[in-house]
């Protein structure tokens, strides 16, 4: 049984720990050994903390003991390298913070320390979170568990590949543009990004402050809705929390569709989509319609051509006054050897962050500079309005949308790192989503060439119950989340 214990949901792992047929210290070992046997190919960690784990694992079996638990008591997780974790090195997966140690847990961390979680370390990232392939990273870079030629995305690359090879049962990402959504798909896993508010980013290193929102990434979707009950709810530490009173997610999950509306957003299918990730998305979409869903297919979202556009301007902008904080002198890496203050912050800079984080860095501060803040970023603030307004219209029609997660299955490593623009596509249909503030969910729908596809579903502002209804109620009509890949 030892060797299928690293693949198990958290549900059914939970119900073995709870009538004591695997203890925390057992399950925690035989995750600790898969990453052990499928690191050196995944690269999925930058750091495993096993003398953690294993404590953390042996107080969650007293707890176990003592009745006090919950459905995530013992289970080992991984979490993203840009949420702070007290006493473990949270670098971003960038030089500039490579020996920074947190003094304090984010509240995501301490939520699930709380719930009796176990932590097996930090999962790799592009650095501080920018890019959608994991290969950005200034650590180390992450393979694909389906095919290590290929990438496994990103931003939150190394929580979606940890996920599918076995090496945690769940993880935290963040998602500022798609970074849950876009490698969970390709990796053929489960990812939600909540609302926006509606799960507390204190203690998440900010890229973008008005986009960034952390989210399960999980097996299953009801492993989905379980993270998501343990994190959700308002923290007076984020000022942008929203003060909403959190349901028990698990509650609204059913296996049929009756008398519910799905939209498909004619904007999402077409020009820039393989013809055959459209064509698996569309069987999804039947296979809903026989589930007792309602399918509307005149819905329309014309600005969605512009989110792009707008998220590479808002973005960049939030990114350049974020890492401003950035200067050598009061944390992480600091350039030594300057003549001055001025030269010490411009080597600091050069030295400590990657191309791509200098590409937005500069690409943000021209947009908010003298003489170009009206014809870019308030002109991006304006259409942004606007996106926002249509899903909101679109969803007086239906109760979820539903659309490709990427425009394409995992590409080869290399195939677009001297294309930024051909990079920044693969996020097409995840972008509006952040820009709206809106749920949205990747789940597996099909397999092409051996490679995971996923179906986005799109929710309403706090409509995570209906999202997660939905995606429940597809997944358990297949069985593509039950394929595992194919390693040693």
């Amino acid at each position: 049984m030892d060797n299928a214990l690293y693949y198990l949901s958290i549900r059914e792992a939970s119900q073995l720990l709870r009538r004591r047929e695997i203890s925390s210290v057992e399950l925690t070992r035989a995750v600790l050994e898969r990453v052990r046997q499928v690191e050196p190919a995944i690269q999925a960690y930058n750091a495993v903390t096993e003398e953690v784990a294993l404590e953390q694992a042996r107080r969650a079996d007293q707890r176990l003991a003592s009745e006090d638990a919950g459905p995530l008591t013992g289970i080992p997780m991984q979490i993203k390298d840009n949420m702070c974790t007290k006493g473990i090195a949270t670098t971003c997966s960038s030089r500039m913070l490579e020996s920074f140690v947190p003094v304090y847990d984010a509240t995501v961390t301490r939520r699930l320390s709380d719930a009796g979680a176990v932590l097996v370390g930090k999962g790799n990232m592009d650095e501080f979170a920018m890019g959608s392939s994991t290969e950005n990273s200034a650590l180390r870079k992450t393979h694909n568990p389906w095919d290590t030629t290929r990438v496994p995305g990103g931003s939150s690359g190394g929580p979606a590949a940890a996920v599918a090879a076995g090496e945690c049962l769940f993880a935290l990402g963040s998602d500022t543009g798609g970074s849950i959504r876009q490698p969970a798909a390709l990796c053929g896993i489960v990812g939600l990004k909540p609302t926006y508010g509606l799960v507390s980013r204190f203690g998440l290193v900010a890229f973008a402050s008005s986009l960034d929102q952390i989210g399960p990434m999980t097996r299953t979707v009801e492993d989905c809705a379980l993270v998501l009950n343990a994190i959700a709810g308002h923290d007076p530490l984020d000022s942008t929390s929203i003060p909403h009173q959190v349901p028990d997610y698990t509650s609204a999950l059913r296996a049929d569709l009756r008398g519910v509306r799905l939209g498909v957003p004619r904007e999402y299918f077409g020009e820039g989509i393989d013809p055959q990730v459209e064509a698996t998305i569309q069987q999804a979409i039947a296979r809903m319609e026989e589930l007792g869903a309602t399918i509307v297919r005149d819905v329309s979202l014309p600005h969605t051509r512009h989110a792009l556009a707008v998220y590479y301007i808002i973005a960049p902008s939030e990114c350049s006054a974020n890492l401003a904080r950035y200067d050598g002198v009061k944390y992480g890496y600091s350039h030594a050897e300057a003549g001055s203050m001025w030269e010490a912050m411009e080597k600091t800079r050069q030295h400590g962050f990657g191309p791509e984080v200098k590409r937005r860095i500069m690409l943000g501060t021209y947009a908010l500079s003298a003489g170009y803040y009206d014809a870019y970023y308030l002109k991006a603030q304006k259409v942004r309005t606007i996106i926002t307004r249509e899903f909101q219209d679109a969803f007086q029609r239906v109760d979820t949308l539903v659309t490709p997660t990427s425009p394409t299955v995992a590409f080869r490593l290399g195939e677009k790192t001297e294309d930024p623009v051909q990079m920044y596509m693969s996020d097409i249909c995840t972008i509006p989503v952040n820009i709206a503030g809106l749920p949205g969910i990747a789940v597996p729908c099909g397999f092409l060439d051996g490679l995971p596809v996923g179906m986005q579903i799109i929710g309403k502002h706090l409509g995570e119950e209906t999202l997660l209804r939905v995606a429940y109620a597809y997944q358990q009509s297949t069985d593509w989340h039950q394929q595992h890949p194919p390693l040693v």
